[in-house]
């Protein structure tokens, strides 16, 4: 029986020199990022006009460290308005290559070009007349020569003192793919509330997408006196809908004022003011702050915190009153 190897003793490095090395990888990556700027050229703008003319979506495969960066690229571009997904390159050759339809355009991604996954299936793809783009470090390899567009994506060295682990190479494959996504987005006018469409459950989709009407206390919700209502009947609504205020309306619903708990502790506070026989219209806060229902609730958060508020009335054109929120809404809804 073999013995079981015995792993590399650590060495241990002093703290100068781990920060030394950190630096030194970041240095490195950063002069290679530096120097794929002047090689975007026609080619790359060629690859731009192949996807924009895509009428399927554009698929990225690569193997390796590059298939981990090509499903990232796949992700980023999905998600700013190019429709895109991942192919892995070995099970395309075992089924998954019915995936790719005439329509689409294959991103391929090797820093050798050579990677024997990608060569395998790149006969069918051509036989059906998919346009190839292809990403290398190598533009006389035979991913290169026949893709349609090739975008070089080559490198001086690793970061990997080794110049074996892929960093550097990685790194500015991702970059060229993010460089992809922006141009394309920017080529398609995409949006910020495009953006927020395709992420609805983040905290951008929240802040982008959600309105008044999505967090808003809407009819019997919503609190409200009329002018010539009791202190007492107002605190009661108050207290039964769980704002901290109530609005004041007529008989149209339309919007007189707001009684708050901030407007209780002045009338308290006032030795003038008789609580026994005030009307709530006698307490009131006149010209209130409002918001739309078809306004975005962050812009409530906006307002709430400009005017150190804790709550909002919501009115329609006429100043009808059709709801009403606080700030317990907005964190519920986690807009704020």
């Amino acid at each position: 029986m073999n013995p079981r190897p015995v792993p590399h003793a650590a060495i241990e490095l002093a703290p100068e020199a781990i920060v030394r090395s950190a630096r030194a990888v970041i240095a490195t990556e950063a002069a290679a990022i530096a120097e794929l700027g002047p090689r975007i050229d026609g080619a790359f703008a060629e690859a731009c006009r192949l996807i924009l003319a895509c009428r399927g979506r554009v698929v990225v495969t690569g193997m390796g460290k590059s298939g981990h960066v090509a499903r990232k690229i796949a992700a980023t571009l999905a998600s700013t308005g190019t429709p895109a997904f991942f192919v892995h390159p070995g099970e395309a050759s075992h089924g998954d290559l019915g995936m790719i339809q005439p329509d689409d355009v294959v991103l391929a991604l090797s820093y050798s070009g050579e990677t024997d996954e990608l060569l395998f299936i790149l006969p069918m793809i051509k036989r059906q007349g998919i346009p190839l783009v292809a990403i290398t470090g190598k533009p006389t390899s035979s991913l290169a020569t026949q893709a349609n567009v090739h975008i070089d994506g080559s490198i001086s060295n690793e970061a990997c003192p080794l110049g074996l682990a892929p960093t550097t190479s990685t790194t500015a494959a991702l970059v060229l793919g993010d460089a992809l996504a922006i141009a394309l987005l920017e080529a398609r006018g995409f949006t910020s509330d495009d953006f927020a469409r395709s992420h609805p459950a983040g905290s951008l989709g929240r802040r982008l997408l959600l309105r008044i009407s999505d967090v808003m206390h809407s009819g019997e919700d919503v609190p409200r006196v009329p002018p010539e209502a009791s202190l007492t009947a107002a605190l009661v609504e108050m207290t039964r809908k769980h704002l901290g205020m109530t609005a004041v309306v007529d008989e149209q619903q339309q919007l007189l004022g707001v009684f708050t708990d901030g407007d209780l502790r002045r009338a308290l506070d006032d030795e003038g003011v008789n609580l026994r026989d005030a009307t709530v219209a006698a307490l009131m806060t006149r010209g209130p702050k409002t918001i739309g229902p078809d306004k975005l609730a962050a812009e409530a958060a906006q307002l709430m915190e400009k005017h150190q508020i804790h709550a909002l009335l919501v009115v329609d054109d006429e100043r009808r009153v059709v709801g009403a929120l606080n700030i317990h809404d907005l964190l519920r809804a986690r807009v704020v």
